[in-house]
């Protein structure tokens, strides 16, 4: 044995009692040693009185007793298959952790005869986690520990003695064990320097001290039934539980000393080791025993800090049954600071002591405890997001974790009634914006249902929807509040939701005119990546508001922004965009991943999809129909959608349509070619509108939309061919009134699209001619360019003394109106063209006053 191991009066051969200890055999028993001599037992394996004296004398009169005993059972004993068989003693946990001890130390000793100091090194440091384990388990320093500390440092300088006289050093990586070593044994020392001053003063009565504690608190442990003495049988009734602690004492928790059992767990709390369930269970235990309101704030505050720190994973979420009891007691928390304001809970205040107890009697006044409501509130709601996040959506188990926003909501709205109670500006705005999230997206039904459970509550906010009347203004009434606050992030966010509840509720000329005087559009690369998915969520639901409404080309414009980038699903936080020939690291798909937004908060990507190709198609088709050369062709208003049709063209068979992009393609095929009939069949049959609320008006609007432009295209078409055209033949091919043909043919002729003369007493379009000369041709194609030059020179000036390069800040009169109609003029590739008569230039295009502003967020993928 090592010279660190091994002590005076240590026998010099190993024994075997260890075995002897686990499986001893009752019948085949091995004769005892007659000798007198103590046989060799691992020193820390010792407990107290395992003298190997005592030992061998109880054994043999236990084999003494088991032969008398046997003397007249043989017959039955051969019967017994049971007790033939040898029976294993099951050691103590003390004694468990023991033996690891001496495993370490056998490897640490084998480690030194070769002068391995690499594998003692991570073999001591394998001995400090043991015995940190003890430590939070409240055991002693075992004798072992503190005689391997002694005899390591003794080695060690002897090391490093022999080290330096040596002609051949050690290699590196062992000599950096050895120092590393030495940094180890010289910090452990000074922790335990007590305990080793005491054993090299007296190493004997350092060890029967340690024997002493060690039988002390092997008494039965908390909650173990103890057999009273005598029994024997099953139905022996045992007595009842007892709590006891460390040295066999009874563990009671008092309100006398409960700020000290308060401050044993917030000790503890964060070490490496510890039982975070057990901690939680005697906090709630202390909950039960507090007397005082102050008790009770202290004691709520860290049982709901260690319900959130259980899971320390950023990855997983917080369990279902553990959030729930902290949304409880979250509740408990307010209602005790709501019914008695002589406490206060701030999240900045001067030193107490934490061990007396304190009322506002003896503060002379408000008595403010240290903490943060608002941040339990936020992190309540977090935790319930990233568990809808990591729960499968569509699984009965997603239904039931919904169901639980109800009492979120209503934790939400208390908080806000106290916050407002108390006129705590700074939490309620952040409250009332909790809340604000959980209302502005969902339709009116399930506003209402949250409101009805905060009703039939005892929790009663400034602003609810029985004073409101309608979720429009609720929602207008905590948007007004936030506008307010002062928080430029919070009025930014009241903005967007705002803006987005108005956009489903169909309104959206408000919800438009909105977005553009809070010039929102400008700023918004510079605002955090959340505040950016949730701009580009209501970009995205005004377009579908513009769609539902019948403005096709308003919700074309709009929706051309998100779908140009290819990254519908990725802007939107619905999933992550993986990018051909690069590849995300660890951190940026879990960032990725942490921002996606909940299953029921998604907007339909599919539908999103048909209502930007159908309003595309309808936009798209009339101009292609209104330009003859092929350089004006190329010059698309909507690339995806053109770049889809060009695919389409290039197929040799085209088979029946089968996804929404095939209806769609084939429906534009069939406007081109005039058969608005069937055009109007495919876009009707697409599944996907049954989403959309109110499906079959939707459909009513397609259809008159496809009137509409197919008489628009077919004019476009045939107007060369054709001196003058009856409007009621229009009327009957197209199915459409005599009144809305004649509004169709007078827009385009006052937007100078047609060059016609509208005669209504003959009921006939009067068509005119002007052929342009070839000089006037070019003079035209002269102009268009140099009206883009001054373009580009405006904006690069604009930007260069300090503007944003858009129209939306310039305010010049007539020539800002004629740059417009230059701009539109070459996005929608027209001219003006003698066969058909006049310039082309002056279609509503809705990028005018939004479609130019609105910036989709791109780029903040990595932030």
């Amino acid at each position: 044995m090592s010279r660190f191991f091994r002590q005076a009066g240590d026998s010099d051969s190993d024994s075997s009692e260890s075995e002897d200890e686990l499986m001893p055999s009752e019948d085949e028993a091995p004769p005892k040693p007659t000798t007198t001599a103590k046989p060799a037992m691992s020193r820390f394996l010792r407990t107290a009185g395992s003298d190997s004296s005592d030992d061998s004398e109880s054994d043999e009169e236990s084999d003494s007793d088991s032969d008398a005993a046997r003397g007249g059972d043989d017959a039955e004993e051969e019967e017994s298959d049971e007790e033939n068989k040898p029976q294993i003693r099951i050691l103590s946990a003390v004694d468990k952790r023991l033996k690891e001890m001496e495993a370490t130390g056998k490897v640490m000793e084998n480690a030194l005869k070769i002068n391995d100091w690499m594998a003692i090194s991570n073999e001591f440091d394998k001995l400090i986690r043991m015995i940190q384990r003890q430590h939070n388990l409240s055991e002693p320093v075992p004798v072992f520990y503190v005689r391997t500390l002694v005899n390591l440092e003794l080695s060690i300088n002897t090391t490093l003695q022999k080290e330096k006289e040596a002609k051949k050093k050690m290699n590196a990586s062992n000599a950096k064990a050895l120092t590393a070593m030495k940094q180890k044994i010289k910090k452990a020392l000074k922790e335990n320097e007590t305990d080793v001053k005491k054993f090299t003063e007296n190493p004997e009565a350092f060890e029967q001290d340690y024997l002493n504690l060690i039988a002390r608190d092997s008494a039965p442990s908390a909650g173990i039934p103890t057999a009273r003495p005598g029994a024997a049988g099953p139905n022996d009734q045992v007595d009842e539980f007892t709590t006891v602690g460390k040295g066999g004492k009874v563990v009671q928790f008092t309100s006398e000393s409960i700020f000290k059992d308060l401050q044993a767990v917030q000790e503890a709390r964060g070490k490496k080791n510890t039982d975070r369930a057990e901690q939680i269970r005697i906090l709630e235990i202390l909950v039960g025993v507090a007397a005082t309101s102050y008790q009770r704030i202290r004691v709520l505050l860290a049982l709901i800090s260690s319900r959130f720190d259980y899971n320390s994973s950023v990855t997983s979420h917080m369990p279902t049954e553990l959030w729930l009891s902290a949304q409880r007691e979250v509740d408990q928390l307010v209602s005790i600071v709501a019914s008695d304001p002589n406490y206060s809970i701030q999240e900045i205040t001067e030193d107490y002591d934490e061990y007396i107890e304190r009322s506002p009697a003896t503060e002379k006044g408000i008595v403010r405890i240290h903490g943060s409501i608002i941040s339990f509130i936020d992190r309540l709601d977090d935790e319930f997001t990233r568990s809808l996040q990591n729960i499968d959506p569509h699984g009965t188990e997603y239904v039931d974790r919904l169901k639980d926003e109800k009492v979120l909501y209503c934790t939400i709205c208390r908080a806000q009634a106290f916050y407002d109670k108390t006129s705590q500006s700074e939490p309620l705005g952040r409250v009332v914006m909790r809340r604000l999230e959980h209302i502005y997206s969902k339709p009116d039904a399930v506003v209402q249902a949250l409101e009805a459970t905060v009703d039939i509550s005892d929790v009663k906010p400034a602003m609810s929807l029985a004073q409101h009347t309608t979720t429009s203004a609720l929602v207008h009434s905590l948007c007004v509040y936030l506008y307010k606050s002062g928080n430029s992030l919070l009025r930014t966010r009241a903005m967007l939701s705002h803006i987005y509840h108005h956009a489903l509720q169909n309104d959206f000329h408000t919800a438009r005119d909105m977005l553009l005087m809070s010039h929102l559009q400008e700023s918004i690369h510079s605002a955090d990546v959340a505040t950016q998915i949730l701009y580009n969520r209501t970009v995205v639901q005004l377009g579908l508001c513009a769609f539902r409404s019948g403005l096709i080309k308003e919700a074309q414009a709009t929706l051309q922004d998100i779908f140009t980038t290819q990254r519908v699903k990725e802007l939107l936080a619905q999933g992550v965009h993986q990018q051909r020939f690069q590849v995300m690291t660890p951190e940026q798909e879990k960032a990725e991943k942490h921002r996606q937004l909940p299953f029921h908060m998604h907007i339909n990507t599919e539908l999103l999809e048909a209502a930007f190709l159908v309003s595309s198609m309808l936009v798209e088709i009339p101009l292609l129909a209104s330009i003859e050369s092929e350089e004006q062709k190329r010059k698309a208003i909507s690339k995806p959608f053109r770049r889809l049709l060009d695919f389409a063209d290039r197929q040799v068979f085209t088979g029946p349509p089968e996804s929404t992009r095939d209806h769609i393609m084939q429906a534009s095929k069939a406007l081109q070619d005039g058969e608005w009939e069937k055009c109007r069949d495919l876009i009707q049959s697409i599944k996907i509108w049954s989403l959309m609320p109110e499906a079959s008006t939707v459909k009513d609007m397609l259809a008159r939309r496809i009137q509409e432009q197919g008489l628009r295209t077919y004019l476009f078409t045939y107007a060369p061919h054709y001196s003058t055209l009856s409007l009621s033949l229009l009327s009957r091919t197209f199915s459409l009134p005599l009144r809305a043909v004649t509004s169709v043919v007078s827009k385009m002729i006052w937007n100078e699209e047609l060059s016609a003369s509208l005669d209504q007493s003959g009921g006939v379009v009067v068509f005119q001619r002007i052929e342009l000369s070839r000089s006037q041709q070019l003079a035209q194609v002269i102009a268009d360019k140099v009206a883009a030059m001054v373009d580009q020179n405006e904006k690069a000036l604009d930007i260069k003394m300090g503007g944003t390069g858009g129209w939306g800040d310039r305010n010049d009169g007539g020539k800002n109106e004629k740059r417009e109609q230059t701009q539109e003029r070459r996005g929608r590739g027209e001219r003006t063209r003698g066969t058909r008569g006049g310039a082309r230039g002056r279609g509503a295009r809705f990028s005018q006053g939004l479609g130019n502003q609105m910036p989709s967020h791109t780029g903040q993928r990595g932030q």
